[in-house]
């Protein structure tokens, strides 16, 4: 069985080594020096130490650059995380490796509605299976995603309008308590822009927002190369922003925000009546074939050519482009990334977004501003919240190196 007994950074300068290990790779000690502008003498000195709390291992010697060859330095082999991403109809688990590469990975259907307990559950017992899986006695840390506001220093959730029973929820420390390791929380949508940032499309982007279309939908916001939360905490909650005085009533209890009008729930709402007034045939026949509808059935009905179903997404597209236009012109990032399963409509709905927000956006803040589809999936998330317990295990004790 492995089994991370390994302690955690003790110093800033042991974060820095680690976090370098983690994004880069082996590197010898001579490289590490040079990086880190520090002598071999403290590198040496750092590394012996990090071997000693089994977070970092000597790999034999480097490649030669003349002379006596440096000795090579990698992380610990058998460091394990731990990454749970919960939305608001579905949750995935995995596991990574010390530099955060998936090495297994779950995905289970649930509704966030069900309570903290019920769906913490589920992911738990899905992460206890992929730990026996993987033989993996306690992974070093957890990180957890969820679609909601977060204190992100209490780890609870706060006031979060599509979670029933989970405001003040103590789900950090209930991971924590349950994988014996330590756990940390924070916004889904957050925790997707940490993952982009790390193996996704924005790996060599600074600045940029992460846009999640899902149930609800919200905005990931990386600036300088850090992840911002705002004051409290919810910073990036675009599916509140009202894009009509008056609408359909949102679950945050105002009327005519984006969310209500744009998100997967919304768009099953809309689908639904336009089945039922007969307006689309093809999504009332999908209809009476399942019971209900889906943003996805959306897609499908597209895809025979549904003029409805086409003008459903073109309404959801136009009024997203509208927010983030508004986005650009505040922000002026380098990329919008658009993931969230609703993206599962395809380049429909990304041709929508992109010709609107382009139209209404400053030339100058556009001329260079690609809007693209994240390539990452399920697995984003846990990639995300792998990262995020990752720069806290790595940073020393009150340190965060997210």
């Amino acid at each position: 069985m492995l089994h991370s007994l390994a302690g955690r950074a003790e110093s800033p300068m042991q974060a820095r080594l680690l976090a370098q290990l983690r994004d880069d790779g082996p590197m010898s000690r001579v490289q590490l020096a040079d990086r880190l502008n520090v002598s071999r003498t403290t590198i040496a000195a750092e590394v012996t130490r990090l071997a000693e709390l089994g977070l970092a291992q000597e790999v034999g010697p480097a490649a030669s650059r003349g002379g006596r060859r440096s000795t090579l330095v990698d992380l610990a082999p058998d460091i394990r995380f731990v990454g749970i991403s919960i939305g608001a109809t579905g949750l995935s688990v995995g596991v990574t490796d010390g530099r955060l590469a998936v090495l297994a990975t779950r995905h289970r259907d649930c509704d966030i509605r069900q309570g903290p307990e019920v769906v913490l559950a589920i992911a738990l017992e899905e992460v206890h299976a992929l730990l026996e899986e993987l033989g993996v006695e306690r992974p070093l840390g957890a990180g957890i995603g969820v679609p909601g506001p977060v204190d992100f220093h209490r780890g609870v959730s706060v006031s979060p309008p599509i979670m029933p029973g989970w405001d003040g929820y103590p789900v950090r420390d209930a991971v924590s308590r349950e994988l014996g390791c330590p756990a940390v929380l924070d916004n889904d949508v957050n925790v997707l822009a940490i993952g982009e940032q790390h193996a996704g499309v924005a790996r060599t982007a600074r600045d940029f927002l992460y846009v999640k279309l899902g149930t609800g939908i919200g905005c990931g916001i990386v600036v300088d190369g850090e992840l911002y939360r705002g004051v409290d905490g919810c910073a990036g909650d675009i599916g509140h922003i009202r894009v009509q005085d008056f609408g359909p009533t949102c679950a945050c209890g105002n009327t005519g925000c984006l969310e209500a009008f744009a998100g997967g729930a919304a768009l099953a709402r809309d689908a639904t009546a336009a089945a039922r007034a007969g307006r689309s045939p093809v999504l009332a026949e999908l209809l009476e074939a399942g019971g209900q509808l889906t943003a996805a059935d959306i897609g499908v009905a597209v895809s025979r050519g549904d003029a409805q179903a086409v003008q459903l997404i073109r309404d959801s597209g136009h009024r997203i482009g509208q927010v983030l236009a508004s986005l650009v012109s505040f922000f002026n990032p380098g990329l919008i990334v658009i993931g969230g399963r609703v993206t599962g409509l395809g380049h429909a709905l990304l041709a929508e977004i992109r010709g609107v927000t382009y139209r209404r956006s400053l030339p100058l803040a556009t001329g260079n501003l690609p809007i693209v589809l994240s390539e990452l999936g399920d697995e984003g998330g846990v990639v995300g919240a792998a990262r995020l317990i990752s720069s806290s295990v790595y940073a020393p004790l009150g340190g965060d190196l997210t």
